[in-house]
């Protein structure tokens, strides 16, 4: 890695914090001076402007996100292993992500939808992913007989995705992190009641 990558780099890392706690409206050059030591000309030296920041640490912070969730899911050998495993990742996780301001796909969405255009493909981009990654684990089942046949794996994935969001933002403005758990118990309750094969 080059010079100037390892200083991207940096102050991409440095700056993931404040974009997903204070929002991009909120996070100020001032803000990213602080937090990265550097001046002005060296943090647009190599980004265009802020909205290419934004940008970069929103794909940072996915990234992290998806690491672990692979993490997570790996070496489990059904998918009802694997859909443990991801609502496990949010049960233990769940304290640092919220002390990291939450997580960076729904705060985004929240601020991406009628005001950041040039962030809105990326957020869109990380959502099919994420319901792509959960819909894999699903068909897998599906064709080892572990789950029934006539099943919507979209259709489930992307409910999946929203029982997770909308216990996250619940949880984190009520500031009860058991409207997530509730959330996480509904997947598996609908795993073990709607998709699996008695």
């Amino acid at each position: 890695m080059s010079k100037a990558e390892k200083t991207k780099e940096f102050i991409i890392e440095q700056s993931a914090p404040l974009f997903n706690c204070k929002g991009y409206a909120g996070t100020s050059l001032t803000d990213l001076i602080k937090a990265t030591g550097l001046t002005k000309g060296a943090i647009y030296g190599n980004f265009e402007n802020k909205d290419e920041v934004a940008l970069a640490v929103y794909k940072h912070n996915i990234e992290f996100i998806n690491q672990k969730l692979d993490a997570s899911i790996a070496g489990k050998d059904s998918a009802t292993e694997q859909l443990v495993a991801f609502t496990q990742f949010y049960r233990l996780n769940w304290k640092k992500l919220f002390e990291k301001g939450g997580c960076p796909v729904l705060n985004a969405a929240i601020e991406a939808d009628d005001n950041l255009p040039f962030l809105k493909p990326a957020v869109q981009e990380s959502i099919k992913k994420w319901a792509k990654k959960i819909r894999t684990i699903l068909d897998a089942g599906k064709q080892r007989g572990e789950f029934k046949e006539h099943i919507n794996t979209e259709e489930y994935a992307y409910a999946f995705i929203v029982l997770i969001e909308g216990g996250i933002m619940l949880s984190k403005i009520l500031n009860n992190p058991q409207f997530l758990f509730s959330s996480l118990d509904r997947i598996l309750s609908i795993t073990n009641t709607e998709l699996k094969n008695n």
